[in-house]
């Protein structure tokens, strides 16, 4: 088990990961590209453009470019010290054992709760094509299938994941490009449509600065899941060089897929037809004329569930994993199978996984409301830590190894610190908002919680070391 490294000790580890060394390239990239496209955008877009219109474009740029930045960040960090445990061990070595405790537990926490809401909406999907099948039954498959293949071998992971993520990028590289055709009346029965769309109805901001802010609100959460490349680039055959690439093509790509189906969207439908809950993808290829665009879409978002769920096992079970080998977690957890798979941690994250999609199906508005409420704002919570250990570490990785610095975030200090204040305004946005203060104050609490637990080890700890 590796002991907490403090402040003052070099950063620089002789010890080798003891995971196999699994994922190629090819993996990371797509894993990196395909990681946030998910059903936050194919279906919860349709909210944001229903309170920003053609403003939407705005809001996706804004929190597009706080989720750019804060990969940057996390590449830096992990391209010069790879880790299993990616943010949760720069955190430890950069503000104390109690931050790795904390962001790491509250990662693993968050990332198993919304493994439920995957594999319930994935299950419902599948319930509606053969209804003789009932709803648990598909999580049971889904949790088995998903479970054996992150117990098989690494590289299973990353295939799945791989051809998971190309369909999905193919999917919008399609719609994009139909998208195009329509707009310039370049497809039967369609007459160009000009800015119509884009200027009309209320302008380009019909509801004003506020609608932009509201919008970002409303998408800012759909680029979590970034993070995971990070973790997976431990169990790579060069981590440095392997985290560097994927986050260099993946976070330009994933700005211009996100922000051009919103551009497209707005500027061929009207923004007031939009509703929250409704995927405005089926609305634009009903419009061209796209048969069966439903299920067409349906299929998207079932391969983008599954997707996230297989992404959120497997980040899951590293990151109890790494918190195993800094004694943050039970030892219990540190056995690695012959070929380099922390099955224990694996089966550890499905069981509190498996328990919470119960928790969803029996009582979603009741129990699973709450823990689905105390992970709402987590993410912000992790970006935070995430940009506070760059601050500390980069100057000590300058200091002590500054060769590893091949991958280095834009113009720092200055943006990792405009990255905290962009935070800081989304929680006061949450505070200020009725439908999105519970999940801030619940979340607060769950932080507050594990927070507790951190200082009290470490008094714990601290009582320990003083007694003879």
């Amino acid at each position: 088990m590796h002991d907490a490294q403090s402040a003052a000790e070099p950063l620089a580890g002789g010890e080798k990961e003891p995971l196999a060394a699994g994922l190629k390239q090819r993996h990371l990239t797509m894993l990196g590209l395909g990681g946030v496209i998910g059903a936050g955008l194919f279906v919860g877009s349709g909210a944001g453009i229903a309170v920003a219109g053609p403003g939407i474009i705005v809001s996706y740029l804004i929190a597009g470019a706080l989720a750019m930045l804060v990969m940057r960040m996390l590449g830096e960090l992990s391209a010069a010290m790879p880790a299993s445990g990616a943010f949760s061990v720069h955190a430890e070595r950069a503000l104390g054992r109690w931050a790795g405790f904390t962001v790491g537990w509250l990662y693993w926490f968050l990332l198993v709760v919304v493994l439920a809401v995957e594999a319930t909406g994935a299950a419902q999907i599948a319930n509606g094509w053969l209804p003789s099948v009932p709803q648990w039954a598909w999580v049971l498959v889904f949790m088995v299938v998903f479970t054996s293949a992150n117990l098989a071998a690494v590289k299973n992971f990353g295939e799945f994941e791989f051809w998971f993520a190309a369909l999905k990028v193919g999917a919008i590289v399609l719609f994009l490009g139909l998208s195009l055709l329509a707009i310039f009346g370049l497809l039967p029965d369609t007459e160009a449509v000009g800015m119509t769309n884009l200027t009309g109805q209320g302008g380009f901001l019909p509801n004003g600065w506020s609608g932009v802010i509201s919008g970002v609100l409303a998408v800012v959460f759909a680029f979590g899941g970034l993070e995971v490349v990070t973790i997976a680039a431990a169990e790579s055959d060069d981590p440095a060089r392997a985290v560097g690439r994927a986050v260099r093509s993946a976070v330009w790509r994933i700005l211009f897929f996100y922000v051009g189906s919103m551009l497209v969207i707005v500027t061929l439908l009207p923004w007031s037809s939009m509703q929250a809950g409704k995927s405005p993808y089926v609305a634009v290829l009903d419009h061209v004329g796209v048969p069966g665009a439903g299920q067409i879409m349906n299929i998207v978002v079932f391969v983008a569930l599954l997707s996230a769920l297989n992404a959120n096992l497997y980040g899951s079970s590293r990151m109890v994993f790494s918190l195993a080998e800094r004694g943050e977690a039970p030892r219990g957890l540190l056995k690695v199978s012959g070929g380099g798979v922390p099955r224990r941690a694996v089966l550890a994250s499905v069981a509190f996984g498996f328990a919470s999609v119960i928790l969803n199906l029996e009582w979603p508005d009741s129990i699973f409301r709450y823990l689905l409420n105390a992970v709402g704002a987590v993410l912000l919570f992790v970006w935070g830590l995430i940009a506070a250990s760059q601050l500390r570490l980069r100057r000590r990785i300058e200091r002590e190894m500054p060769e590893r610095l091949t991958l280095r975030m834009w113009c720092f200090p200055y943006l990792t610190w405009a990255a905290l204040a962009g935070m800081g305004g989304v929680l006061v946005l949450m505070l200020t908002d009725r439908d999105a203060r519970p999940q801030l104050l619940w979340s607060a609490a769950a932080t507050g919680a594990v927070l507790l637990v951190a200082v009290l080890r470490e008094f714990r700890d601290r009582r320990t070391r003083q007694t003879p």
